[in-house]
């Protein structure tokens, strides 16, 4: 591990020992995709240190990790890089690093593409890379996202474009972006990218890059082969924490015999058994995912729904709700296995046995992230095939009594006003403050975007802050406010 006080690099920082004193916002930061920090006419190339100062002081990373090390010092010219490392083990903050080092001079082009298979994964790297790419125009692009605010944010052309293949593609067509200048392409994970079928558009994009130096690969499992339609580059180069940063040492993985087939009465008991935490349950179908939904609602569990079938709205939102606590069971397809930002997750539990190794492997990923412990449950019927790679700790029959159950104090309350609307953080904390009457130390996560905002609040003072606030106006805006979930 690295330490990061003395900022004086002559030699590579990541031999110097330092230390770092952080103050944290006690509200967790959301950034629209459009917003960008002031870009600097000179724009010269970040130096690392300031890159490793930028992750100290604005991610609150006060140690990179021995991969974060390794892509520190990659080589940027003629590279091709494949870094294969699990859910969790901080490869976005890697790959951002060996980015942001391969910025050359500006020159008044695009000089960087990071490619996402997912919308939600598109706004995870856009979180991470925007805050520590100080003095570079960074925007994000996807699917949902309004395209004529997407316009508007290339009114002064970007350095770093983050973008789903699709969303970049349409830019393209459009005449509205020109790549040619980019000298550095991500593509991260790049095999579920190829899984969803967006080959086609990858390449159509890789087309448009005539002046690469280099190419990062990321991914938790290992392909056989490059996409053919990447370009060649003078070197290539495979760094594999895929063992090292393997979160299987900090996991436990457990047996839950279900008497019967149908495991609804066994997954219950399981979550009743539970210490309070966050948990995301696996299931192979929507269908699956909806019946079980309904099953954990019935019995009184706090519970959210999570896959493809529902609006990018309603996805988001789930995925709030989970970190902010008002719903701290999730219950997913493999859709919510990949590309999410859910810190702290305790357990992950596996009602259908996944449908491949790689599933198995990104599920698990949810969990023991970051050097945290974390259990994983997986509920095994009689007569079902189970594969040669589960390993069981332990066996379970849960009793369905914990001395410290899940629940949630929590709830979230929705605004229809948000960044676009020039309503800050502060200016919601200070309305609920004066007009609701709450404590400040009371209101929780907000997450803040273009439209609309999701504030955390005590379950207690939900109803009473919703009848209040919505006789008020914030900031001269009268807002809707109501409750989720």
């Amino acid at each position: 591990m690295i330490s990061l006080t003395a900022m004086k690099l002559t030699t590579p920082i990541l031999t110097m020992p330092m230390t770092l004193t952080l103050r944290k916002s006690p509200w967790p930061m959301t950034i629209s995709s459009t917003d960008s920090i002031p870009h600097t006419p000179e724009n010269r190339p970040m130096k690392e240190k300031d890159i490793i100062s930028n992750i100290a002081s604005r991610l609150a990373i006060t140690e990179l990790n021995a991969m974060q090390k390794r892509m520190a010092s990659v080589k940027t010219g003629g590279n091709t890089i494949t870094l294969l490392a699990p859910t969790g083990s901080g490869k976005t903050v890697a790959f951002a690093i060996a980015l942001l080092k391969s910025l050359g001079p500006a020159d008044g082009r695009i000089r960087a593409v990071v490619m996402a298979p997912s919308r939600e994964l598109v706004l995870q790297i856009f979180d991470v890379i925007r805050p520590i790419a100080t003095g570079l125009k960074t925007v994000a692009f996807y699917g949902g996202h309004s395209m004529q605010e997407e316009k508007n944010s290339l009114s002064v052309t970007p350095d770093i474009i983050i973008a789903t293949p699709g969303r970049l593609l349409d830019h393209i067509t459009r005449g509205l972006v020109d790549l040619s200048g980019v000298r550095t392409l991500v593509l991260d994970e790049y095999d579920k990218a190829l899984e969803l079928g967006f080959a086609d558009e990858m390449k159509r994009v890789c087309k448009k890059l005539t002046s690469l130096s280099l190419i990062i690969l990321t991914s938790a499992t290992r392909l056989d082969e490059l996409p053919p339609f990447l370009p060649v580059t003078q070197t290539s180069e495979l760094i594999d924490f895929s063992s090292d940063c393997s979160p299987r040492r900090r996991m436990q993985i457990v047996n839950v015999p279900s008497p019967t087939r149908d495991k609804l009465d066994t997954l219950i008991d399981l979550l009743r058994s539970l210490d309070n935490g966050r948990v995301i349950v696996f299931a192979n179908h929507r269908e699956s995912v909806e019946r079980i939904y309904s099953a954990l609602r019935k019995a009184g569990l706090p519970a959210g729904i999570y896959h493809g079938g529902l609006e990018q709205n309603d996805r988001e939102n789930a995925i709030e709700m989970l970190n902010n606590g008002s719903t701290p069971i999730l219950v997913s397809t493999d859709l919510g296995a990949r590309g999410l930002d859910i810190p702290e997750l305790s357990a992950v539990v596996h009602y259908h046995l996944p449908p491949s190794p790689e599933a198995w492997t990104h599920r698990n990923g949810r969990t023991a992230r970051q050097q945290a412990s974390g259990e994983v449950y997986v509920i095994t019927s009689e007569g079902e095939n189970q594969p040669e790679y589960l390993e069981w700790d332990r066996e379970l029959v849960p009793q369905g009594k914990s001395s410290d159950p899940i629940v949630s104090d929590t709830a979230t309350l929705y605004f229809n006003v948000g960044k676009k609307e020039k309503i800050s953080r502060g200016d919601i904390v200070g309305f609920i403050v004066a007009k609701g009457n709450l404590d400040a130390g009371a209101i929780g996560r907000i997450a803040l975007r273009d439209h609309s905002a999701l504030v955390a609040v005590p379950l207690k003072e939900a109803a009473r802050l919703i009848d209040t606030l919505n006789s008020h106006k914030i900031k001269n805006t009268r807002a809707r406010i109501s409750r989720l979930g």
